[in-house]
């Protein structure tokens, strides 16, 4: 089997051992067997009957949906703003707490190799528990509303941020910090000439990218309670209003078309 190239532009054969076939033999057989355990699992906990009728339910709740209720588009619009005020305080937020985080969970820019755990487990904290279960867990301490929304996005953003910012200051060149140390410069001074000018444009994407992705999350953190056009989208469901849903749904769609469009806009013009 061929393994690399020659500088000559010929491939490099390497016989592959009978060892070495058997395992990957063996790692085929033990990847079918998990996908057949697994497919059985699945299989016996779905009702067959209702994945048969998928179809016909599906038509007749679209019919429903149909045509839409423009009726009610608008009562949306305060929700709506109340949606992209989530996303919007709630980017910012994250971003001034994921900021420092980022510089204390790098490599090259932390000050202890024990803070630098601290901060890897804020990161790894934050981006494993959605934005959902955060609004769960603050609406039910701070009451349902705006503010646990925003801070929910808040919590949510620092480990996104925060990963891909830390892992942009790894990256940066290492000539221009060599440079502004060798002059005495102190550490601030070393992090605001040679470490921000290179990591800015990343950072500005990244938040862009970030608010872009938290204009989507926050449309259903009111159905747990945490403000903004969820809540409407929660009511209409419950009371079977599906003409009404038909129009919050389009009402979303446009919204996340249009930050979609700004942020790629955005990030175009910063990167």
């Amino acid at each position: 089997m061929p393994v690399s190239i020659s500088p000559q532009g010929q491939p490099r054969w390497r016989l592959r051992t009978s060892r070495a076939q058997w395992l990957g033999y063996l790692a085929w057989l033990i990847g079918a067997c998990l996908f057949l355990l697994c497919w059985k699992m699945i299989s016996d906990n779905t009702m067959w009957v209702f994945v048969a009728d998928a179809g016909r339910q599906g038509g007749d709740l679209i019919s429903r949906m149909l045509p839409p209720d423009w009726h009610y588009a608008h009562r949306l619009w305060k929700p709506m703003w109340d949606t992209l005020n989530i996303a919007t305080l709630g980017t910012l937020l994250g971003i001034a707490m994921a900021f420092p985080v980022a510089f204390l969970a790098a490599r090259n820019t932390t000050p202890h190799p024990l803070i630098r755990s601290l901060a890897l487990g804020l990161i790894v904290s934050s981006r494993s528990i959605n934005s959902l279960i955060w609004a769960m867990l603050l609406v039910t301490i701070l009451g349902p509303g705006v503010l646990a929304g925003i801070i929910a996005i808040a919590l949510r953003s620092i480990g996104f941020i925060g990963k891909l910012l830390y892992e942009a200051i790894e990256e940066i060149h290492p000539t221009p910090v060599e440079a502004i140390s060798a002059t005495g410069a102190r550490r601030l001074q070393v992090m605001s000439y040679g470490v921000l000018p290179q990591v800015l444009p990343a950072f500005a994407g990244i938040s862009v990218y970030r608010w872009d992705i938290n204009i989507r999350e926050s449309t259903v953190l009111g159905l747990v309670g945490a403000g903004g056009i969820g809540l409407q989208l929660n009511a209409a469901i419950n009371s079977l209003a599906w003409s009404q849903v038909s129009v919050i749904f389009l009402m979303i769609f446009v919204t996340v078309l249009a930050s979609e469009w700004i942020s790629a806009r955005v990030r175009h013009a910063i990167i």
